[in-house]
């Protein structure tokens, strides 16, 4: 596919995903504009990064630091947000806060540390969710709601972190809207305390519409904006 083919292809589906967005907003009686719509770009190449960049994206997020960061050198020219939604692990921190400006799958008081320390070192502070499990299924990440508060605190009082808000990502297979209307109370209860942070990280290509509804101010999209996942990054 060349350039131009791609290009195209990518507005197509930018132009589809706005649609749908448009007709939850007018549903849910909100504006598009309140709506932050983030490009998951995982297993697509730095190409395609700066190909949706050329369209208008400002935010894009990645799942893993191993390629998060080699895109990220390759784009450091654009005007990007960088999101980096993936598990991550303590000893990762300090890679990925040498190119996030936001972390949205703090999950954990180790984390949030460790995360604080890479920032410090950096000199670059970093904007945190506290990602939130609304099912119990292994191996996705979050905090139990319980905890909540307490990882939220600690970033709160952490001097190069900055609370944003929370995420989540709905049950597979379970019922989405019922998901992100907990996470909606999750996310009121924790602006109680921060009202600052103010950000609903919910919704990706399949339920983007019960996201919407439920309050989501963050959109994390991916298949419906670059296609089927391949297999090689270049």
């Amino acid at each position: 596919m060349t350039p131009e083919e791609r290009t195209a292809e990518l507005a197509a589906n930018l132009a589809d995903v706005r649609a749908r967005i448009a007709a939850a907003c007018a549903a849910a009686g909100r504006s598009p504009d309140d709506l932050t719509l983030i490009a998951v770009t995982k297993t697509f190449p730095a190409s395609d990064v700066r190909l949706l960049a050329g369209l208008g994206i400002a935010d894009v997020a990645e799942n893993r630091d191993q390629e998060a960061r080699p895109k990220a050198e390759a784009t450091a020219d654009l005007p990007l947000t960088r999101h980096f939604v993936g598990q991550l692990q303590t000893n990762k921190a300090r890679s990925v806060a040498g190119y996030a400006d936001v972390v949205q799958s703090v999950d954990r008081v180790r984390l949030v540390r460790a995360l604080a320390d890479a920032a410090a070192r950096t000199g670059r502070p970093l904007r945190c969710l506290v990602q939130v499990s609304l099912d119990d299924e292994a191996g996705r990440g979050g905090a139990a709601p319980d905890d909540v508060p307490k990882i939220a605190a600690e970033i709160a009082a952490a001097g190069d972190l900055e609370l944003a808000g929370v995420m989540a990502v709905a049950p597979l297979g379970g019922d989405a809207r019922a998901a992100f209307a907990r996470l909606a109370v999750i996310a009121a209860r924790l602006r109680a305390d921060h009202p600052a942070a103010t950000v609903i990280s919910a919704g990706m290509s399949g339920d983007l519409e019960d996201a919407i509804e439920c309050g989501a101010t963050h959109l994390r999209i991916g298949t419906a904006l670059l296609g089927g996942r391949r297999a090689i990054v270049r």
